[in-house]
C-alpha cells in the first residue's frame, strides 16, 4: 500500500494496522531484548500495577478485565517471577502485588524499544499531529477526563 492509496481505506481499519503492526514490532523488539515470555498484557500490568503496588481488584479495574481474569494474569506472572503478593498494609485477607525487580527491568528496556521505535516512526511522520489527532478522538467519544482503560484483546 502506498500513502496515496491511504485515502481510500476506511479510518479504523489504518487504525487498527498502525496499532498491529507498532505492537507487532514493540514485541519483537522487546522479546530481541531477552523477554519473549512476555505479551503486551503483562507490560499493561506492570503499568497497572505500578510502584505502589495494586489488588488483584484495583488491577481488574484499571486494565478493564474482570476479577478472575487479572488474578490470571497475576498468578502467571508470580509464576514467572514478575510479580509477588505482600500482605495489604491495611490488613485484612486482601493481599498487594508489587513488582519484582524483573519486572522493573522489563520496564526499563521497553520503556527505551518504545522511545525507540517512536524516533524511527518520527522521522517519517509528525507525531505531535498524530497524538493531537488521535487525542481527539478519544475526545470525541469518551468526553474529558482521565483516560478508559485500554482493553487487551489482542
Amino acid at each position: 500500500m502506498t500513502r496515496d492509496e491511504n485515502e481510500g481505506v476506511e479510518l479504523l481499519f489504518l487504525l487498527g494496522l498502525g496499532f498491529q503492526m507498532l505492537l507487532g514490532e514493540f514485541t519483537a523488539r522487546v522479546a530481541e531484548a531477552g523477554y519473549p515470555d512476555l505479551r503486551p498484557v503483562h507490560g499493561m500490568a506492570f503499568q497497572a500495577i505500578g510502584s505502589s503496588g495494586a489488588t488483584a481488584t484495583e488491577l481488574a479495574e484499571r486494565l478493564g478485565v474482570t476479577k478472575q481474569a487479572a488474578g490470571q494474569i497475576v498468578d502467571d506472572l508470580e509464576k514467572r517471577g514478575y510479580v509477588r503478593r505482600e500482605p495489604h498494609p491495611e490488613g485484612g485477607r486482601r493481599k498487594l502485588v508489587v513488582l519484582t525487580p524483573a519486572a522493573r527491568d522489563h520496564l526499563a528496556v521497553a520503556g527505551r524499544i518504545l522511545h525507540g521505535l517512536e524516533a524511527e516512526l518520527g522521522r517519517e511522520t509528525d507525531l505531535t499531529a498524530l497524538r493531537r489527532g488521535l487525542g481527539q478522538v478519544v475526545c470525541t467519544f469518551h468526553g474529558e477526563g482521565p483516560l478508559p482503560p485500554l482493553r487487551p484483546v489482542w
